[in-house]
């Protein structure tokens, strides 16, 4: 069983009480570095709306995916808003959204319509920087070091590394080959992971993130890029070496326990002796 747990601070029975809609889009990694914030912000009668993907990682609320609402044709010309949908947002007290945040006609369009939407920024500006899961907490108003748990039972016992290489970025991938590589020195079975999408022989996959989750937290070690995928290795308290490079770790590395960030000036700087050490250094 998958469970998001964070710590929060005890709030007054009012804010206790409100039936809050949190709403947040975005990749896998923005949406798990978020789970501080949304438990934060939960309430006793909380529903979260999330994209599809990561859908089956959120268990501390009612959920909904958001391609299902049809928020997504708020503020767009000539559309009228459907009526059910202002209804349903009508019946929360709070909506605290990071969607729409950075459109204009959405925001004017619920504004017009009286509905209780605070916005959030969907991510940490330039000119700061805190660690993004810091700085989702701070938005919400909570404070501390911000780091996303998903208490998961391992799905079997094994000891094995997990590799996946690959990120919603190719600029963010170390080359196949030196992972190839590492796995060939390193001193236990490799079990290779991709994406259903992701081209990849023999790797295990999974449709479903909450059976990923379960999965990973089973790995003597996981190795992979800037990617949702680390970021959900690291919350469930895998061993995770985080191989980085056009993105700043100081704002975007996976949070947990026994995490190692190896970054060069390029990822073709980063070597697999680097990345043998850090494996080393971190099981």
């Amino acid at each position: 069983m998958c469970l998001v747990r964070c710590g929060r601070p005890a709030r007054a029975s009012t804010e206790l009480s409100l039936r809050r809609l949190i709403i947040r889009p975005g990749g896998i990694g923005d949406c798990i570095l978020s789970l501080p914030a949304i438990e934060f912000l939960k309430t006793d009668r909380t529903e979260v709306w999330v994209p599809s993907s990561v859908l089956p990682l959120i268990r501390m609320a009612k959920a909904r995916s958001i391609a299902s609402t049809g928020i997504d044709l708020l503020g767009l010309p000539g559309i009228q808003p459907a009526p059910d949908l202002i209804a349903k947002l009508g019946s929360f007290d709070s909506i605290v959204s990071w969607y729409g945040a950075n459109r204009v006609e959405f925001r004017e369009q619920v504004g017009a319509l009286g509905l209780p939407f605070q916005f959030l920024e969907a991510l940490p500006g330039p000119e700061t920087k805190p660690h993004a899961a810091d700085f989702f907490l701070r938005q919400a108003g909570g404070e501390g070091r911000a780091v996303p748990r998903i208490d998961c039972e391992p799905s079997e016992r094994g000891d094995y590394a997990v590799i996946h290489p690959f990120s919603g970025s190719a600029r963010k991938n170390w080359p196949l080959e030196r992972f190839r590589e590492l796995a060939d020195r390193l001193a236990m079975p490799v079990r290779w992971c991709a994406g259903p999408e992701e081209t990849l022989k023999d790797a295990v996959r999974f449709d479903n993130l909450y059976e990923l989750a379960g999965w990973l937290a089973s790995a003597r070690v996981y190795i992979g890029n800037d990617s949702g995928i680390t970021h959900l290795a690291a919350a469930v308290g895998a061993p995770v070496v985080a191989i980085f490079g056009p993105t700043d770790p100081i704002v975007w590395a996976p949070r947990g326990e026994r995490v190692s960030v190896i970054q060069g000036v390029s990822l073709d700087a980063v070597s697999v002796a680097e990345a043998l050490a850090a494996v080393s250094r971190t099981c």
